[in-house]
């Protein structure tokens, strides 16, 4: 059995299937695990949630900020932007049925030692401080607080936890830093409207702090695509490389940590 984490797909089926088939998945045997933000800029999106939704148990997800998204929209409580493309999910005859489907998988997982999560894992969170609150959120967002959850989920702030913070905007604060982080502070405080750069003081990368406080942890995750991939370090994995922006898209096997690429 191989496992396969792979980075963001954002509705780029076509490109997802030939890889898969560049690795021989065999859903009976393997894993597939997806970063987060499966849909919304590609083409495909609708056809990819059917596609790794008939994978069964064999797939796995953590969700991203686009995920989250087109939650919020189905819910009501916000509107499409003019770049979404997320039209079609809400108009199909299963769209009930795949938004439930969406809804059930977590905010951050565990897997054979690697912990997979959309943006990142701030550096002033332990790991197990982590799963414990990406958990107290994923448990909101499957329960009938989530309409509260998705109305009160968009802004910037607050900046930087606190374990005084309830309601919404403590769920707030720990979705940004799991589905959208880039940039933060030594003190942990997000900075979340730069894409493109690595250094604006006193913000910087958030893999860049030193990570004392999570034991060397393996952390795989997705969201910034401007890395293009860069090794960001020992123990952590950026597996976003762009494919709705014509970058290739990328699949890590899990138990040899090798790398494999597939062009749209």
């Amino acid at each position: 059995m191989a496992t396969y984490v792979v980075g963001d797909i954002q509705g780029c089926l076509d490109p997802l299937l030939a890889l898969l088939d560049q690795v021989c998945f065999e859903p009976a045997r393997d894993r597939l695990i997806s970063v987060g933000d499966l849909v919304n800029r590609g083409p495909q999106s609708l056809e990819t949630m059917r596609y790794c939704k008939r994978l069964g148990h064999s797939f796995q997800m953590v969700l991203g900020n686009h995920d989250l998204h087109l939650l919020a929209i189905a819910e009501g409580v916000r509107k499409p932007t003019p770049k979404d493309r997320l039209q079609h999910i809400l108009d199909a005859p299963d769209a009930a049925e795949l938004l439930e489907w969406l809804r059930s998988h977590p905010l951050l997982l565990e897997v054979d030692g690697y912990h997979i999560v959309h943006a990142g894992i701030p550096h002033i969170w332990t790991i197990e401080q982590a799963h414990q609150l990406a958990a107290e959120v994923t448990s909101v967002i499957q329960s009938d607080q989530r309409g509260l959850y998705f109305s009160e989920m968009y802004g910037n702030s607050p900046e930087v936890w606190s374990e005084q913070l309830k309601g919404p905007e403590r769920w707030r604060v720990i979705t940004n830093y799991l589905t959208r982080m880039r940039l933060c502070t030594e003190q942990g405080e997000l900075e979340l409207t730069t894409k493109d750069s690595l250094e604006m003081p006193p913000f910087k990368p958030w893999f860049s702090h030193q990570r004392s406080r999570q034991r060397q942890a393996n952390i795989v995750f997705g969201h910034w695509a401007s890395l293009q991939g860069r090794d960001c370090g020992q123990h952590l994995f950026a597996l976003d490389t762009g494919c709705v922006w014509g970058g290739p898209l990328r699949i890590m096997a899990l138990e040899t940590k090798k790398l494999f690429h597939h062009y749209p």
